[in-house]
């Protein structure tokens, strides 16, 4: 909570980095309606990878993994699980569902984070429970050496430094300290400092990381895994990590490390779900079908341009073609000449 207390306190000038990925998230966001009334049977294959990515990246980051030949059966099929890893991966693609599934409508509560933590770690003691002793993070080197790396929020003082968390996150939102995507990647480096269970907190970051997205309007992490994007760079993630946690317990850690590289990770993905969609092929007469409803949802007079900009990916010459068509049927009215006209609806 030591970062959402900085926000609270002070609204910061935000680096030139930070605010450069902000317009490029702002622009992404603005063409994320567009692109998701694309063809369902592209997004439903966009969809499906990502789940499978995100399954199995956020568990291999810790070190967990599962038989190549059962990804596909354990994250859509029902089979017998035959270990504790499958069972982790199962339970990550549970709390994936939950949020997708949900979106912005699933609260960032202590409920929500302890009924995440649950999914996720599966059948085991402390599923969904606060640690119960003080767990640190440490670093183990190649040589059998070790080192503290962070000091954790002791775990008799968690449940109120959550629920201080929690608490923050909302006025911040509410009151508009900074823009939603800093108060995300805030969330997400406050809530690894804190560390609240025994076991469990980089999935559940991740997860919550996912659902604060969906909270600021981006959806990108529905059709491409985030965690996929983290896990290749992993290095750089652990080590803003521990550049963003240096001082934290005394408020004077600078969080922009872990904050920027938040950032780059949305803005990848968006970037990544703009290309794959662009290079998806729709089925025949899909192309058309998007033009139609784009006609019926203008809610007067309209131009070219205003079709265009609701058909990412359509051709023009496919659009003057339906065009014809719907005024050679009597269905539209050319009020002018030139790419500049105004096409009116008949009325019913």
């Amino acid at each position: 909570m030591m970062t959402l207390r900085q926000l609270a306190a002070e609204p910061p000038t935000l680096p030139t980095r930070a605010a450069w990925y902000l317009t490029d998230l702002a622009e992404a966001r603005g063409k994320q309606e567009l692109f998701t009334r694309q063809s369902p049977q592209k997004l439903k294959a966009l969809r499906e990878h990502a789940l499978i990515e995100s399954a199995i990246s956020s568990n291999r980051i810790e070190g967990v993994e599962v038989d190549k030949s059962r990804i596909g059966t354990l994250i859509f099929g029902k089979p017998a699980l035959r270990d504790r890893d499958e069972e982790e991966v199962r339970g990550y693609r549970d709390a994936l569902k939950l949020i997708h599934e949900s979106g912005a409508n699933l609260p960032i509560s202590e409920a929500t984070i302890k009924r995440l933590h649950k999914l996720c770690r599966g059948e085991i003691w402390d599923a969904g429970k606060y640690k119960e002793k003080d767990v640190d993070i440490i670093q183990t080197y190649d040589d059998g050496r070790s080192r503290v790396r962070f000091k954790t929020v002791p775990a008799k003082k968690t449940p109120k430094a959550i629920a201080e968390m929690v608490r923050l996150w909302q006025d911040g939102v509410r009151d508009k300290w900074v823009p939603p995507v800093i108060l995300a990647a805030a969330l997400n480096l406050d809530f690894l400092c804190i560390h609240p269970f025994r076991d469990g907190n980089g999935r559940v970051s991740r997860l919550l990381f996912l659902l604060a997205a969906y909270h600021c309007g981006i959806e990108a992490g529905r059709y491409i895994s985030l965690e996929r994007i983290i896990e290749e760079n992993k290095e750089r993630y652990y080590e803003v990590l521990e550049q963003s946690s240096q001082g934290w317990h005394e408020g004077k850690h600078d969080p922009w490390p872990t904050t920027g590289f938040l950032l780059f990770i949305l803005t990848q993905a968006c970037k990544e779900f703009e290309q794959r969609v662009g290079k998806l092929k729709a089925p025949h007469g899909e192309k058309t079908a998007l033009i139609e409803a784009a006609i019926a949802r203008q809610p007067g007079d309209f131009s070219f341009s205003d079709l265009q900009n609701e058909c990412l990916g359509v051709g023009v010459d496919l659009i003057r073609q339906v065009l014809k068509r719907q005024k050679k049927a009597a269905r539209l009215t050319c009020l002018g000449r030139g790419p500049a006209a105004k096409w009116r609806k008949a009325s019913k």
